[in-house]
């Protein structure tokens, strides 16, 4: 279990996606009541309005945990795996990357679909 966290691809997404869930169960719980600039999901759709700030503030929190998790359990590919260290360090900061991209992309298709922006 030590050689785990010796492993940069299981480091790097297990520690990330452990603070989306965590993240996304917080702004869950405890939502941003009025649109702001400082904490919350923040662009110009999410923005536009009160009704659609509301939608993706639980939306994306319910998408950052999802994402988190799934994140999280595929560090656990280090198992089956046996590349270089830096391929693994690599890897799973492009897998961070995808992570954050998938979830803006997930999050605005759904306040555009909700809400036909």
């Amino acid at each position: 279990m030590n050689q785990l966290f010796d492993d940069p691809f299981f480091t790097i997404t297990a520690l990330v996606g452990g603070v989306f869930v965590v993240a996304g169960f917080i702004m869950l719980k405890f939502p941003p009541k009025k649109i702001n600039y400082l904490y919350g999901y923040r662009t110009s759709a999410s923005m536009k309005n009160q009704d659609q700030w509301d939608f993706a503030q639980s939306y994306a929190a319910k998408e950052m945990m999802l994402t988190g998790i799934v994140l999280a359990t595929s560090g656990l590919l280090t198992l089956i795996t046996d590349f270089a260290t830096s391929v693994k360090l690599l890897v799973g900061l492009v897998m961070v990357g995808l992570a954050v991209i998938v979830l803006l992309v997930r999050v605005e298709k759904a306040i555009k679909k909700r809400f036909s922006v």
